[in-house]
């Protein structure tokens, strides 16, 4: 692995594991205050954690600093996809709450094992990526 990599990549670990923790944070006391509304609870959860992520991952790990119409871009795809995980989540959730009669909390961390894989994935090759081309821009 080469470096730079290595580097992104623990960085990426630091700051997933307090997106992580500001998910179960959030996750659970909306869960207790709610009782028993977890697709509620980790949907509330999901926008906080997701806030942060973006901005953490934009300056601290990938350390893109661009302004203006492409960080809207770069924005709009971060949402966009962490979207379409929160919905793969919640499907996730579902299954293992509903139909495998997991608890809540046993259930959250599987599937949350799956999310942050797939949206580390995302941010590095379909977020935040500088290559000519690539799906969020390209560079003149």
């Amino acid at each position: 692995m080469e470096k730079k990599t290595l580097r992104e990549f623990i960085r990426y670990c630091l700051i997933g594991g307090c997106t992580t923790a500001i998910n179960y944070f959030i996750y659970i006391g909306v869960l207790f205050f709610f009782q028993k509304k977890y697709l509620f609870a980790n949907t509330i959860a999901w926008g906080f954690a997701v806030l942060f992520a973006f901005y953490a991952n934009k300056h601290f790990v990938f350390q893109e600093t661009r302004k203006g119409g492409k960080s809207d871009k770069e924005a709009l795809s971060f949402f966009t996809m962490r979207l379409i995980t929160l919905l793969i989540e919640n499907v996730l959730l579902y299954v293992c709450i509903q139909q495998l009669q997991l608890h809540s909390l046993v259930s959250k961390l599987i599937v949350s094992v799956i999310t942050i894989l797939a949206n580390y994935i995302l941010c590095k090759y379909a977020i935040f990526t500088e290559e000519k081309g690539g799906m969020i821009y390209e560079e003149n």
